[in-house]
């Protein structure tokens, strides 16, 4: 009853990716550049793979969806950033604040999800080559996907439910550019005990979890390359998988810097540089490492231009 009497929050101010307000242009410029290039580089993945029936495979469509995911993801930061640096307006709305939170847990869970999924597949085209086909089935592939969206959704929904119960009436100063959950949770004037309970139990499973699976996955694939006789063999398959070790070397490497490190090295500052690199550098990255280091890709990407160049033709020709 006591925390009624007190002043609600109904708006909240972000603090922005940077206190130095002359760089503000300078880095609106910067990650407008990246968002643009996020959409574009993703949106070609999407089309490329959509369209072309010979990468209707369980690794594509699932790097199809990833790039779909890589999208929205750094849509729910990146355009209130903008906003924020642009305009120097910093405060977002109570509902806004806790639809970001929702969306910016679901999407990333979604991620690791996702990049565990790809992991076992890399694993069975290698280690398990003869039964792929059957392991790796339309229904298979189905399960794991809703699978990874439900818990995505009701993972998302849990924390965010549980964040929107709590008093907010200490501040509503977010030290972040963006509505992250612990942040938030710095706020309340009440006891946050059961949340970061649920957090260090629940969230760690969904993150550690398709982690640890990441890592069996590769372990059993080195051990596989290692034993390949054939040179070209073992250039061909380090390649396939080399590009899904790199994107998540890099989004875990920064998840879990961010939220599984000792409290005593807490730093707003690497927060906020880890933040962008998993929300903004990542994601549009992605597209690129996949791209650049796989064959099938490249290909696809290379017709793909010589019909659009062959319908310019025709079209000025006319």
């Amino acid at each position: 009853m006591e925390w009624r009497n007190q002043t609600t929050v109904t708006e909240f101010i972000l603090e922005g990716p940077t206190d130095h307000e002359e760089l503000n242009t300078l880095l609106f410029v910067v990650f407008l550049a990246m968002y643009l290039v996020n959409l574009t580089g993703n949106g070609v993945m999407i089309s490329i793979i959509s369209g072309n029936s010979q990468l209707h495979t369980p690794m594509y469509l699932f790097l199809c969806i990833l790039s779909f995911v890589d999208m929205s993801l750094t849509s729910v930061t990146v355009p209130q950033m903008l906003s924020m640096l642009i305009s120097k307006k910093k405060t977002i709305s109570f509902s806004n604040c806790f639809t970001q939170l929702y969306f910016f847990i679901d999407f990333v869970i979604e991620e690791c999800m996702l990049l565990s999924i790809m992991a076992y597949d890399r694993y069975v085209a290698v280690c398990n080559p003869l039964h792929y086909v059957t392991v790796m089935n339309k229904k298979a592939c189905l399960s794991m996907f809703f699978a990874s969206v439900i818990l995505s959704i009701m993972h998302a929904l849990l924390h965010t439910l549980m964040a929107l119960r709590l008093p907010f009436c200490k501040s509503n100063k977010i030290q972040h550019f963006f509505c992250d959950l612990t942040p938030l949770l710095q706020l309340s004037c009440t006891n946050t005990s059961i949340n970061e309970l649920v957090i260090f139990t629940e969230a760690s499973l969904l993150i550690i979890g398709p982690f640890l699976i990441i890592l069996i996955s590769y372990i059993h694939i080195i051990r596989s390359i290692l034993r390949m006789q054939s040179t070209g063999g073992r250039q061909k398959t380090f390649s396939t998988c080399s590009s899904h070790f790199i994107v998540v070397t890099l989004f875990y490497g920064s998840i879990l810097f961010m939220y599984f490190r000792p409290s005593s090295s807490y730093s707003l500052k690497k927060d906020k540089i880890a933040s962008v690199v998993y929300t903004v550098l990542s994601p549009m990255l992605n597209p690129f490492i996949y791209s650049l280091r796989n064959k099938d890709v490249k290909m696809a990407l290379k017709r793909a231009l010589q019909r659009k160049g062959n319908f310019f033709q025709r079209v000025n020709i006319h």
